[in-house]
């Protein structure tokens, strides 16, 4: 960081209101993706941020479940429709479904051709690549599965998966923060971070270094901490699991609103932008458009509006 902060001071251009608003922005941090790393007999095993922040999300997010399922009182009529050990047994299908889900979903939403062309690389998950839209599929799909093989009311076990998702979509964003990855686009703006790499530096009419928005922590801060704070006070405060399906309603809606918001800062991935398309719009009317972030998360603002109106309808 040290070689950084010297190009800040002696390099970088000194004319303009941009350079001054650069001169202002943060350097990234020195954090290494790797927490450690050991070398055995040629074999490198290494433990990453993203990968602790997987396991991390998942403990608490099954701590979180454990504590509301053991509390009838925040459930219909005063019972729940779980056991502890029922909360164990649905940890096995939400990582399984956010394995595959994630994977498959990253895979057909973001680079179809490229895995297309390269089969055999979709399996390779340790070289990144997750979409959250696939994995709340995936854990969707598999909760469904549990849900009728145990005999547990649907809607109760989605806001009970409602509930536990938040810390690992805030660890998770935190996560991509220290990888340096899913920036977002150039800004002046005094919190702006300057990312290393060539790709995060490539920013056309930008002189010297250039400064991204972090994105990764606007998404930790609205679909982590907000929102997570926000489903724990109505579910152990205003009795909303008492209608199910409420809050997996409040969760979606949450979320795709932070999304909607992130993406409008947010650097469009690469695949999808063009000359005539810098913005990186998957549909694109005139000079607006949307991203694939937005897209994909307009059905989840329908769907969880719909669940809350349903619940608060329903006697």
């Amino acid at each position: 960081m040290g070689r950084v902060v010297r190009i800040l001071k002696v390099d970088f251009p000194r004319r303009g209101p941009l350079c001054r608003a650069m001169l202002m922005a943060i350097p990234f941090p020195d954090i290494r993706p790797e927490i450690f790393s050991i070398d055995i007999g040629g074999f490198t095993l290494a433990l990453r941020w993203y990968a602790l922040a997987y396991i991390v999300g998942i403990l608490l997010g099954w701590r979180l479940a454990t504590m509301a399922a053991v509390r009838p009182a925040l459930w219909p009529e005063n019972r729940s429709p779980f056991t502890a050990k029922d909360v164990e047994d649905l940890m096995t299908a939400i990582i399984l479904g956010i394995l595959i889900g994630g994977r498959l979903g990253f895979v057909l939403f973001y680079q179809p051709a490229y895995y297309l062309a390269n089969p055999l690389e979709i399996v390779a998950i340790w070289q990144g690549g997750m979409s959250f839209h696939g994995g709340m599929l995936g854990v969707t799909a598999g909760g469904l599965i549990f849900a009728i093989r145990k005999n547990i009311p649907l809607f109760s076990m989605l806001d009970l998966m409602a509930l536990g998702t938040p810390p690992g979509l805030l660890l998770g964003r935190i996560a991509n923060f220290i990888n340096a990855e899913l920036w977002g686009r150039p800004t002046d703006l005094p919190w702006g971070v300057i990312f290393p790499g060539a790709a995060a530096q490539d920013c056309p009419g930008v002189e010297g270094l250039c400064a991204r928005h972090p994105s990764q922590l606007y998404e930790a801060a609205l679909e982590g901490a907000l929102l997570g704070g926000l489903l724990i006070v109505l579910a152990f405060r205003r009795g909303w699991l008492k209608r199910p399906g409420q809050l997996t309603g409040v969760f979606l809606v949450g979320y795709a609103i932070a999304r909607i918001l992130v993406e409008l800062v947010r650097q469009a991935d690469a695949q999808f932008v063009t000359p005539g398309n810098p913005m990186g719009y998957v549909v694109q009317i005139g000079s607006a458009g949307l991203s694939m972030g937005q897209l994909l998360s307009l059905p989840m603002l329908a769907i969880g509006v719909g669940l809350i109106l349903r619940a608060r309808t329903r006697t």
